[in-house]
């Protein structure tokens, strides 16, 4: 149990305690107050909003009965202070001891410290990337993988049996566009006049190395052929061949997805149809005319029965179209039914992750799982903004090899995994984000990535210091839980243990918020309180941390070190960043 754990149940009781003297009835226990680190460290280390949020139920003042709890909290062991601020907010000041005693905590679990089962065990689908197949993919995608994949580690951390998927949008317009692209290349590639690459034809050079390799395996087959016998065949190839660049893409960033759904398989698997029966049957789809798009003229827009699924019946702004004026499905359809497929193979948590173009599509996507699912699912779309990338200020052009954009992979290979996964989890997705090649390498306290990877590097050149200073003694884990932790005694240490006890709330609070990005920035703060710790009084060196004189000071010191380099390593573990034992 972590301290804020115990802290609510503490809580719990001595609320019990001061309603008893009040001759009240206990309030039924849950889990509808906070117990948090307060926003100003001066007004104590753990903040409670209990008396806010109970005094009604227990029919008292909010301050009142923040009075009478304070003063039940503060007969107890382990607190050294309790106050009152504000309409009724309880804050606490603790024993050091507590604080320290998580440093044995910290040093039992190791790396798995922060790990909870909030979850239960509950089925999470993560559908992140689901890029079209069209191309390699680029950095705004990258911010999407990312976040992705942390936000699917950071839910197993606490708890959730997690799936991680992909969508493959082999179906479509696109796809077929790609087809004929490809078959341009093909038709090059075999030294046949194709004339110039059409305007509507995806350029860059991967098509270019995907048109040979047809040519390698097919030899002359769909040459001079009519489009309807090469246009499927070539199509499957060139799926096939985009979606092995995207895997190669993506394993270089160090993601792999559990599954990757077909478009094109579900939709042949008749699930389209069904889904959209289901709905029939129910009342749910019905003919209508919709009104005129926001933007569209008289000229461009021509108002016809459509058939509608009723979404406002679910919180959409508008009903929205199923079929095509040729009676093709439209792309909701096929994505209801997708969604569809995802909640009856089990999974009753859904988390999409998509780009900033998708915005506009959250609240229909919304009232089609909430419809199909019978209001059982829960679904959330995080929406992932803009990467603005440059080098040193400066805009970077686009890649050769991609045509219209720069790839992940140029990215990735210019300054490497840990850096792109770290910087892309610095801002909030619905943030736009930043991104300077030049500065992404710099070695300073500027660049949160080398600022965390340095205090990591740093705990381990003590660590190995310790133990040249004094051959032969035991600097294990167990053996560092064992140190008179009693010495750590000055404030900024105490500081440091307060921020890394905070860690498992600092998780689970991340996962409930579904903000990856919080756990970049709890290990930027913890870095920064373990530098300010190492070079304390100009001694910038592991000397602050192993004193060859005193071997018991040594291990309590180094027993926080090491608790500082096993928080940073779980919480990068769950950012896919590599921690470090030296920095070059």
């Amino acid at each position: 149990m972590n301290v804020f754990e115990a802290m609510r149940e503490l809580i719990e009781n001595s609320l019990a305690v001061a309603l008893e003297q009040v001759g009240q009835a206990p309030v039924a226990n849950g889990a509808d107050f906070s117990v948090e680190p307060p926003r100003d460290a001066r007004h104590g280390e753990v903040s409670s909003n209990v008396a806010l949020v109970r005094a009604k139920a227990a029919g008292m003042n909010p301050r009142d009965l923040a009075e009478r709890v304070a003063a039940a909290l503060a007969a107890h062991a382990d607190v050294v202070d309790a106050s009152v601020a504000g309409p009724g907010f309880i804050n606490l000041r603790l024993r050091g001891e507590v604080w320290r005693a998580r440093l044995r905590d910290i040093l039992a679990a190791g790396t798995s410290y922060g790990d909870s089962d909030l979850g239960k065990g509950n089925k999470v689908n993560v559908e992140y990337v689901s890029a079209n197949p069209t191309g390699p993919m680029h950095v705004g995608h990258g911010r999407g993988a990312v976040v992705g994949d942390a936000l699917a580690s950071l839910f197993a951390k606490v708890g959730y049996a997690v799936t991680r998927e992909y969508y493959v949008n082999d179906a479509g317009v696109q796809v077929d566009v790609l087809a004929r692209s490809l078959h341009h290349r093909y038709r090059e590639a075999a030294g046949q006049e194709a004339g110039e690459l059409p305007e509507d034809h995806y350029p860059g050079e991967y098509l270019v190395e995907a048109g040979a390799a047809l040519l390698e395996r097919d030899g002359a087959r769909w040459l001079d052929r009519a489009e309807e016998d090469w246009l499927p065949p070539v199509r499957d190839f060139a799926v096939d061949a985009m979606m092995d660049l995207i895997r190669d893409d993506l394993a270089a960033l160090g993601i792999s997805h559990d599954v990757f759904s077909s478009e094109r398989a579900l939709a042949a698997s008749g699930a389209v149809d069904d889904t959209l029966s289901d709905l029939e049957s129910r009342g749910l789809l019905h003919v209508g005319i919709l009104e005129r798009p926001k933007g569209r003229t008289d000229e461009d827009w021509e108002p016809r029965p459509q058939t509608l699924f009723r979404s406002t019946a679910f919180g959409d702004d508008t009903d929205r179209a199923i079929r095509k004026s040729d009676g093709s499905w439209t792309y909701f359809a096929t994505d209801m039914a997708y969604h569809r497929d995802k909640f009856r193979r089990g999974f009753p948590i859904l988390i999409d992750v998509w780009g900033a173009d998708h915005k506009g599509y959250v609240k229909r996507m919304q009232a089609a799982v909430a419809a199909l699912s019978g209001g059982k699912a829960d679904f959330d779309v995080l929406i992932c903004n803009l990467v603005n990338l440059s080098e040193a200020g400066r805009p970077v052009k686009m890649s050769k090899r991609a045509g219209t954009f720069v790839t992940l992979r140029e990215v990735v290979d210019r300054v490497g995994m840990d850096v792109v996964r770290f910087i892309m989890l610095t801002r909030g997705n619905e943030a736009s984000l930043d991104f300077d090649l030049a500065r992404a390498v710099e070695q300073s306290k500027d660049n949160p990535v080398f600022y965390v990877q340095y205090a990591h590097a740093r705990a381990c050149s003590a660590l190995r210091n310790a133990a040249e200073t004094f051959p032969g003694e035991d600097f294990s884990d167990p053996a560092l839980a064992e140190a008179p932790l009693d010495r750590l005694d000055e404030e900024e240490e105490l500081s440091l243990i307060r921020m890394l006890a905070g860690w498992p709330r600092t998780v689970e609070a991340a996962a409930e918020a579904a903000e990856p990005h919080r756990i970049a920035f709890a290990l930027s703060d913890i870095a920064a309180a373990f530098h300010a710790l190492w070079n304390r009084g100009n001694v910038d060196d592991d000397r602050r941390f192993v004193v060859a004189g005193d071997l018991a000071l040594s291990r309590s010191r180094l027993a926080l070190v090491r608790a500082t380099a096993l928080v940073i390593a779980s919480g990068l573990e769950v950012m896919g960043v590599n921690p470090v034992e030296e920095m070059r």
